[in-house]
């Protein structure tokens, strides 16, 4: 048997630590053109796939199976099937996490073994989740993004086969709005600025596709468009909701229950956001800062919807306070 040197081993860590897990669509295209040949017949499955959030027309936390194909990718499950077009596809990311086996039913019985056992138990009681980030474009151009659970190193498969099936080439515009007729109680919620902190792309998709939800389901809003997105008829927003990323801690569920009691006060995920709230005639114009931090189980999911509640909530505030001071207004100055 030949043994590599401490040098070549060292050599060879270093370049698999330093190969990226996120594939944009440009880099996609480039590799995919050397293996046009194995792209047609190149086909991903994972029959343990769960879809998190952010997959139109399917509710959260459904198992099924996910593919890829050369035209789409879909996920089946028992509600239905869903497809996202391989030609609206921007961007593929995989991640993991370590999570307690059995959830809160494996907490609960390590808190019944004695002598500290349990926090021994805790310490081998995990496993590896991956994380599959899928970002994609709607037939407006609007922005969306979708996160799926798979078995441990299935997420890597994935991106290898989304390397050897060759994307369409698209079409790039961005929304002009200038002197353009308004759409009352419509909201644009622009594409999120991350640059100020390094965020896994799970938790980025989770916080914008739960941000969407919830401001659309506030009162008096009437349509929420995506960053990108065009309607078609030439109006523009009546309001716009900007984040950015202030400072993001990543937790662990696993760290805190090696921990015992004292894993209760560390290992927290958090997250800070500097909100934005305009209008379309630059009146409004108001700075939040939102912050939000999150222990249990799904910790990624509950802190982005955490934080999506909060600014939906200050959303809602801030247009209570718009239609006052311009009722205000009108009361003054009545048109003529």
């Amino acid at each position: 048997m030949r043994y590599l040197s401490g040098a070549v081993f060292v050599l060879i860590l270093h370049v698999s630590l330093c190969v990226p897990t996120h594939l944009s669509a440009a880099t996609i295209q480039v590799v995919s053109q050397d293996h046009a040949v194995l792209a047609t017949v190149a086909t991903w499955k994972s029959a343990k796939a769960e879809h998190v959030y952010g997959l139109p027309d399917m509710k959260p936390n459904k198992k099924g199976t996910l593919t890829l194909s050369a035209d789409a990718l879909t996920f089946s499950g028992k509600s239905g099937n869903t497809s996202i077009q391989r030609s609206s596809v921007t961007a593929v990311s995989a991640g993991n996490q370590r999570v307690e086996i059995w959830g809160i039913g494996g907490r609960l019985l390590r808190m019944t073994i004695p002598d500290g056992g349990g926090v021994a138990a805790a310490a081998v009681m995990h496993h590896r989740v991956d994380m599959l980030t899928v970002e994609f474009t709607d037939s407006s151009g609007g922005y969306h993004a979708a996160v799926f659970l798979l078995p441990a190193k299935e997420a890597d498969r994935a991106l290898e086969s989304f390397v050897l099936t060759p994307i369409p080439p698209r079409k790039v515009s961005d929304t002009v709005c200038h002197n353009a007729p308004v759409e009352p109680k419509s909201v644009l919620v622009s594409a999120p600025n991350w640059d100020q902190a390094e965020v896994p792309a799970a938790y980025r998709a989770l916080v914008y596709e739960h941000l969407i939800d919830r401001i659309q389901s506030t009162k008096e809003v009437a349509h929420v468009y995506r960053g990108g997105e065009d309607n078609g008829q030439g109006t523009c927003p009546q309001y716009k909701v900007h984040l950015s990323i202030a400072a993001f801690k990543e937790g662990s569920s696993v760290k805190r229950a090696a921990l015992g009691p004292a894993g209760m006060f560390v290992g927290t995920t958090q997250m800070k956001f500097d909100v934005t709230f305009t209008d379309s005639s630059g009146a409004l114009s108001r700075n939040e800062q939102i912050t939000a931090t999150m222990r249990g189980e799904s910790e990624s999911t509950n802190v982005a919807d955490h934080v999506a509640k909060s600014i939906a909530k200050h959303y809602a505030t801030v247009l209570k306070s718009a239609d006052k001071s311009n009722s205000a207004k009108n009361t003054v100055n009545p048109a003529l």
